[in-house]
Order: structure tokens, then sequence, then C-alpha cells
């Protein structure tokens, strides 16, 4: 059955209120993230087609930033404009960030972690349940043929491999630009058609995100407000992938460059961006307090988000326009194939890592039949699943 292209309208004030929701309840990291938004935009709202959703997810995965609220941002850019831009980015952010501050303020004053293991625990084989759910659902749209099947498997195995995500997107969509091509030329077309629409997705960005780095690198300011901004703004315009990448950024400029941390800050930072909901990249919040209270909290935000909204500001008018080429529509599938690929195999590592004993299998098994068989909402799924490892612990 054909996916039905229509789709309802949104005001601003739903928009907010809906990202604000996300933002509060999204644990997990992107892969729930997105599963979330996949559920709460194209199945229950009927906001975007699940083709266009797919096309966004793949477009943040080419561009530096965190990819789930870079989707947020192109959904509310897709429904109102650049005010949608901008609401529906800092509405999914905002919450994480203040829940950081605050947990830095109690970190800075008493010298330690709240502590949420048991919470934790039971939230992550709930988070693996949505995400499963989430890939069968998109699937079926993004991997659509025998060929976007084989693509997603190889890309699958790159990823495990240890090949970074940029590299397996780009090989997802030449290999399958590639096919066509081929087939074309079969077929008797004559020549190789230039997949403008593509250079101009991939170059744009990549032409914003380099003069911000380049500025950034540059500029000697004191230790201050401005140059924490402007670390921060260098991380968030060159920073493709996981948490863990962007641990390793964080330890060459702020322990190894400039001192501002020490190893344990940092960990800490980076353990506060896991177990709290909403962008990983939230850990800046917490740095930024650490180095200069709210006001640094505050500036750091801003500088690592704000790449982010620049990024999909440039690269989203030019995602239709891909679609009406033929080979780059074909390039965009294959990053499309790739993205759910790399969505799966992070769920199954955090499958592996969370699913420990007879507990977290449970809480699993019982997710994925609410999900898939009742329809529960993933933000209720969470919450009980928060609620049963607050009691178990």
């Amino acid at each position: 059955m054909a996916e039905s292209t229509k789709t309802r309208e949104a005001s601003l004030g739903e928009i907010a209120l809906v990202f604000l929701k996300l933002g509060t309840i999204a644990f997990g990291g992107p892969a729930a993230h997105l599963a979330m938004m996949e559920e709460e935009f194209v199945r229950r709202r009927q906001w975007i087609t699940e083709a266009d959703f797919l096309d966004r997810l793949a477009t943040a995965n080419l561009i530096p930033g965190p990819s789930s609220t870079e989707v947020a941002i192109f959904v509310g850019q897709l429904k109102r404009g650049w005010r949608g831009l901008i609401i529906a980015g800092c509405c999914f952010l905002i919450p994480a960030a203040v829940m950081v501050s605050a947990i830095a303020w109690a970190y800075v004053r008493f010298g330690s972690l709240p502590k949420a293991e048991g919470v934790l625990l039971a939230i992550k084989p709930a988070v693996v349940a949505i995400v499963i759910q989430a890939l069968g659902k998109l699937g079926r749209t993004g991997v659509r043929t025998i060929l976007l099947l084989v693509i997603a498997v190889l890309a699958a195995v790159l990823s495990l491999v240890g090949v970074g995500p940029v590299l397996v997107l780009v090989f997802a969509g030449l290999v399958s630009a590639a096919a066509l091509t081929m087939k074309n030329r079969l077929l008797g077309a004559v020549g190789f058609p230039k997949i403008a629409g593509l250079q101009k997705l991939v170059g744009l960005p990549k032409v914003v995100a380099g003069v911000m780095a380049v500025a950034a690198i540059g500029a000697a300011f004191p230790v201050g407000l401005v140059r924490l901004f402007l670390s921060f703004l260098k991380i968030g315009s060159v920073v493709f992938g996981s948490g863990y990448v962007l641990l390793a950024f964080l330890q060459a400029e702020f322990v190894e460059r400039l001192h501002w941390l020490t190893e344990k800050q940092l960990i800490d930072a980076v353990a506060v961006g896991q177990f709290t909901p909403g962008p990983v990249f939230t850990t800046a919040t917490f740095i930024g307090y650490v180095v200069a209270g709210w006001m640094g909290a505050v500036v750091a935000t801003v500088g690592i988000f704000l790449p982010g909204f620049l990024l999909v500001a440039v690269s989203g008018p030019l995602i239709s326009r891909l679609r009406r080429s033929a080979v780059a529509a074909a390039a965009l599938d294959g990053v499309v194939a790739g993205s759910l690929a790399l969505m799966a195999v992070v769920a199954w590592q955090l499958g592996k890592a969370s699913l420990v004993d007879w507990t977290t299998l449970g809480v699993f098994g019982v997710s994925l039949i609410a999900l898939l068989r009742f329809r529960v909402n993933s933000a209720w799924v969470i919450a009980a699943a928060a609620v049963v490892g607050w009691v178990m612990r």
C-alpha cells in the first residue's frame, strides 16, 4: 500500500509543546530520540511523511552536530519555516540544558553526581525496545529494495568493524548512485548525470562548518566567556558521530590544550550528558557551568548547538531539489539505508550492554509487547521503566 502524502499543519505553539515534552523524556541517546520523533511526528501527529522523515535523518547524519537535534530542527523548519526551526531546536534542548545546569550546580557545590544507576538500568532496555519498533517501521520505507537491503547490511558490517559513520554513509550513497548509473547505461542512457543537488547538500554545510571552525581556531582571546564560546563553536562545527567522538574533542580542547578541566571532571561531564534526557551535547552545558558558572553554561550551550541550527537552515531547502535528480535521489536513498543500518548497530550495542539480567530482560520484553501489540506511547514506556528501576534499586 502506498504511503499517504497527506500531512497535518502545526502551529508554533504545538511545535513548542511537543518538543518540550520530547526534550524532557527523550532518554537513551540519538537512536532513541529518533525513534520517539518518528512515533510522534509520522504516526501520531502526521506532521511529516515517513519518506520525508528519513530524508531529513539521512541529511542530519551527513552534517556535523547532534543528529537527533538536527532532525528536530528539520521538522520545525518543514512545518513553520525559520520560526519553527528555532522553536523546535530550542525547545528540544532547553529541558536537558536546565537539568544539566542544575546538576552542575549541585556538583560544584557538593562535589559529586546524583545516583541514578537503578533508574538508568531499567530505562535502557526500554530504549532498546523503542529503537527496534522504530527500525521496523522505518525499514519498510527506507529499505524497500534488494539493493538497499544489501547496502544496509554492508553499512552495518563496516560500522561494526570500526569504520566511521560519515565514511559509512558516503559509501552507501555512492554505491546506490553507482548502481542506478550502471543500470541506466545498460539500458542505453547517455553520459553520467551530475549529482548537483548532492554536491550542494554535502558542500555548502561543509563550507559553513569550515568557516566557523577556522574562525574559532584562529581566534586568540583570553580565557573567558568569549574563548569558551569559540571553543564550543569549533567543536560543534566539526564533530560527527557518537558521544565517544565528542569525548575525544573535549579531552583535547579542555584537558590537554586549555587545562580548564581535570580528567575526572570531563568523565563526570560526559556521564551527566548520557544519563539526562535530550541531546548528549548538553555535556557542554555542564562544562560551561564548571568553568564559568551560569553564564558559562549558557555560552557553552549556544556555542555547541549554533552550528547545527545554521547547517540545517542551509541544507533544508536543498532536500526537495535532491529528489528531482534521479541519481541524487538514489544517493540519498543509499544514505537513508546506511543511516538505518547505523541505528540498528547502536541498538545491538546498547542491547548487549543493557540486557544483563532477568530484570532487564523482563523490562525489554514487556516494553516490546506494549509497543508492538498495544501501541503504547513510548513516553509511558520510558516512565514505567523508570519507576521499575527506582523500585528495584
